[in-house]
């Protein structure tokens, strides 16, 4: 990435839309979405000419960008690989086995935590609660989440991603929604 970052026309039009959204004098509210914009222009990372620009266009103290950019987990300071595994390990995920999962990226990918494979293909990473507790253990890979994964279900996944397929997203189940392992248990008679 060179010194210099400005959104393609595309993305500007978007940002501008983007920043309409909220009222006179409150454009920094525009900092998420403008960031995650400039993310996902790089491929993945922010870079600090990204965000000096996201500052410049919001009117913002660099800083504030920095600050922002630090505190939030879902923005990547230094290149990711093109799939980024992001690893829940809240108390439910852990519970439900989620250090076999970070054991088996290791062992399958041959990479440490926020490291990425030599090919550039997949970045790991432990992350606090992605939000599907219910269907723990749950692991994000770009903007897709799979959940109720045991090892093999996540080797199956890591293979078709290096093979430029697509998995399925969702309960590697076939669990539907939210709904409880093994089916529904209650108020099934008339009774």
């Amino acid at each position: 990435m060179s010194e210099a970052f400005a959104f393609t026309p595309a993305n500007k039009a978007l940002a501008e839309k983007i920043i309409a959204r909220y009222p006179a004098g409150r454009q920094a509210s525009a900092v998420l979405p403008l960031l995650d914009l400039a993310q996902r222009q790089v491929g993945g990372w922010l870079p600090r000419a990204a965000m000096d620009y996201v500052a410049e266009t919001l009117s913002m103290a660099p800083i504030r960008i920095y600050e922002v950019a630090t505190f939030y987990s879902m923005f990547n300071l230094k290149p990711v690989g093109r799939n980024l595994l992001q690893v829940c390990r809240t108390t439910p995920c852990w519970l439900r086995g989620a250090d076999k999962l970070t054991e088996t990226c290791r062992r399958k990918l041959g990479i440490g935590l926020k490291e990425t494979t030599a090919d550039g293909n997949f970045t790991l990473v432990e992350v606090e609660c992605l939000g599907g507790c219910v269907n723990a253990p749950v692991i994000q890979i770009n903007d897709d989440f799979y959940e109720d994964l045991d090892p093999a279900k996540l080797e199956a996944i890591l293979d078709k991603l290096a093979h430029g397929q697509k998995p399925t997203p969702g309960s590697q189940t076939g669990r539907q929604g939210s709904a409880p392992v093994g089916g529904p248990s209650t108020l099934l008679g008339k009774d």
